[in-house]
């Protein structure tokens, strides 16, 4: 089996000494940076499959780690932080994160988010490799959606919550079965998760965002997607 890359960004040498100890004690390899602009450095170099980075650095902070990563990959992102305000979250995911840890955190319930977040891709998948519904066409071997023919660029976790709803479309979808699928068991609490990709998704492929046709609002229960606007 491949040894799957993480990079760990952090300036605590305690936090990166203890990530190392325990993501390399679960087989994986594993690189650090103490910085923001190291671990970008790092990440060009490694060609890591995860990163996981603090959002407090010096030289440049997580969030704006992300904001350059993403300019470029898809790999996915889970962001650290004494931070556990709803507010600081929703700036990390609008970053690029694909997730978010408050320090401090068990171990266990780190493994249980990395594995989620390296899971098998879409392009991994031989069953399927193209999706076309309605207005929507995705491709899974290159990633690429169109609306209405229109090419949109979506990040990792955008492109997982679209496929989803789009395998799933018509149904009503409820938060906790959908934060299930996309980010798995730990996270089926965290509807600040789906509300912040929910805006985003719905921006990018919504006509009018006050009137949306695709994602439907089903309320105190979840989302319906209707494919064809």
């Amino acid at each position: 089996m491949e040894i799957k890359r993480i990079l760990v960004v952090d300036d605590e040498p305690q936090i990166t000494r203890v990530l190392r100890r325990g993501l390399t004690a679960h087989r994986y390899d594993v690189r650090t940076a103490a910085d923001g602009e190291s671990g970008l450095d790092t990440f060009n170099d490694f060609r890591p499959d995860l990163v996981i980075t603090d959002l407090q650095m010096p030289e440049m902070s997580g969030l704006d780690l992300c904001r350059k990563i993403r300019r470029f990959s898809k790999v996915p992102i889970i962001v650290l932080s004494v931070k556990g305000e709803e507010k600081t979250k929703v700036d990390a995911l609008d970053a690029g994160a694909d997730d978010y840890v408050t320090k401090p955190f068990g171990m266990d319930e780190l493994m249980a988010r990395v594995r989620a977040a390296l899971r098998r891709s879409p392009r991994d998948n031989e069953q399927e490799t193209r999706l076309e519904v309605g207005d929507f066409l995705i491709d899974l071997s290159t990633y690429r959606v169109s609306v209405k023919g229109a090419e949109i660029h979506l990040t990792p976790k955008e492109l997982e919550l679209l496929t989803y709803l789009l395998r799933n479309h018509s149904k009503v979808l409820t938060h906790q079965n959908i934060l299930r699928a996309i980010w798995g068991e730990n996270s089926v609490e965290q509807t600040e998760y789906l509300r912040v990709f929910v805006g985003n998704l719905r921006k990018k492929i919504e006509s009018t965002l006050s009137d949306p046709q695709y994602i439907v609002t089903e309320p105190r229960v979840g989302y319906r997607f209707n494919p064809i606007q």
